[in-house]
């Protein structure tokens, strides 16, 4: 029963820091902050995560990573036919991308400096992104759907499109039919790699 009491307290402290955090970013954020957020005193933070940088890092790495999307994404589009593998690699991209892994705050390790952890974290699970990328490129080609060419620049041109609409609507809280942009970008890309 403790186990599980602690458990929920621990959870409650990292929920309550990464809305602080991504709102405020690591400077402007104080263990007092989350104690208040979170009911509790400063030693039950530092009992569970031995530092305000070790609560940071803590919220990074739960925060940060997309490693259930890149599942999904691989799981979604290793269909047997590539182009449904296609299809749902650009549904699943544009309806289930990971927005919250890219809240301002988490990069921020002061005022004007980036977080080396969150910095790497994101950039390493976007190569695996574009790694699955590549691979269902390859597959197109290999059946004959798409013309041969570089797998990879290929799949930076999909995943281009494809950001644009994700980063707009991240970043600047643009709403797109997702729908409409999918199917065009899967038109456009398959007319292109023919």
């Amino acid at each position: 029963m403790q186990a599980q009491s602690e458990k929920v307290t621990a959870t409650k402290i990292l929920q309550a820091a990464s809305r602080l955090f991504a709102e405020k970013g690591y400077a402007n954020v104080s263990i007092r902050d989350v104690c208040r957020e979170t009911n509790t005193t400063a030693p039950v933070i530092y009992y569970y995560f031995g530092s305000k940088k070790g609560l940071f890092d803590a919220v990074v790495r739960k925060s940060v990573s997309m490693s259930d999307f890149i599942e999904r994404l691989s799981r979604e589009s290793s269909s047997e036919d590539p182009r449904k593998g296609l299809e749902s690699f650009v549904r699943t991209y544009l309806s289930s991308f990971p927005g919250g892994a890219f809240e301002p705050g988490l990069y921020m390790r002061d005022s004007a400096t980036l977080d080396k952890q969150s910095a790497k974290k994101i950039s390493e699970d976007l190569d695996r992104i574009h790694e699955v990328a590549s691979s269902l490129v390859s597959r197109c080609m290999e059946r004959g759907l798409f013309r041969r060419t570089d797998a990879s620049l290929a799949a930076d041109c999909l995943l281009g499109m494809l950001n644009r609409v994700v980063f707009q609507r991240i970043h600047f809280s643009r709403a797109a039919d997702i729908e409409s942009y999918g199917k065009f970008v899967l038109d456009f890309f398959l007319r292109a790699m023919k």
